[in-house]
């Protein structure tokens, strides 16, 4: 393949080279601005060593993704519950684990789907009953509609408590403050007696080696 020599005129950024499926030559400085340089690749590929070693370093959950999570008590009771008379391996409890919260996750995004369809501001339960259908769970339907009339009859029964004691829920605030106030008073002024007592014994500890001094002082006398 011949080579097109270049003119005197031309810089060298200019210059062309061939090309190997074509026969038209192609300008160096389009071929150098499309490779990336070697410092740049070698940043990148720095950057990137870095963070895997930062997950390697750091291979246990993040606080946010604990708080995110069920509770372990929760998951176990659930085990024990469904598996008495089996002991199951840590890994398989972190796994079920896993699968619980990932199950909640979803429902609870195709819920908040179904809340903005309908242009709703708080998600209800008829809100999550409709995504149990659309993600293919409708068998745990009636379940779900039992828990829901569970926690129903458990908020009337607590509501009916308060009303039978014949004291509005606002005075109960009030009274709950209160005794907050109170028990924050009692603390901090045990906590002041202990600072004034630590700093009478410290001034006790000051006080005895200069009197052992003087003492000393009166025996060479």
């Amino acid at each position: 393949m011949s080579m097109i020599q270049p003119s005197n005129t031309m810089s060298d950024n200019d210059r062309l080279v061939p090309c190997c499926s074509t026969s038209n030559p192609i300008p160096s400085s389009s071929i150098t601005d499309s490779i990336p340089s070697c410092s740049k690749t070698t940043q990148i590929s720095n950057s990137n060593t870095s963070s895997l070693n930062e997950g390697c370093s750091n291979p246990g959950p993040s606080n946010e993704d604990e708080e995110l999570a069920l509770p372990r008590a929760s998951i176990n009771k659930m085990i024990k519950d469904a598996l008495p008379n089996i002991r199951v391996a840590n890994d398989v409890r972190e796994m079920i684990m896993n699968c619980c919260t990932e199950f909640i996750h979803l429902v609870a995004s195709e819920a908040n789907q179904v809340c903005m369809a309908q242009q709703k501001k708080t998600i209800n339960a008829e809100h999550l009953l409709t995504a149990l259908d659309h993600l293919g769970f409708g068998d745990y339907r009636a379940q779900a509609e039992e828990v829901g009339k569970d926690c129903q009859s458990k908020r009337r029964r607590q509501s009916t408590r308060l009303e039978n004691l014949g004291i509005p829920e606002e005075e109960l605030l009030r009274q709950q403050q209160e005794l907050f106030a109170k028990a924050r008073e009692e603390q901090m002024a045990q906590e002041q007696q202990q600072w004034q007592e630590l700093q009478a014994a410290a001034q006790r500890a000051a006080i005895k080696p200069k009197t052992e001094e003087s003492s000393d002082e009166d025996d060479y006398s």
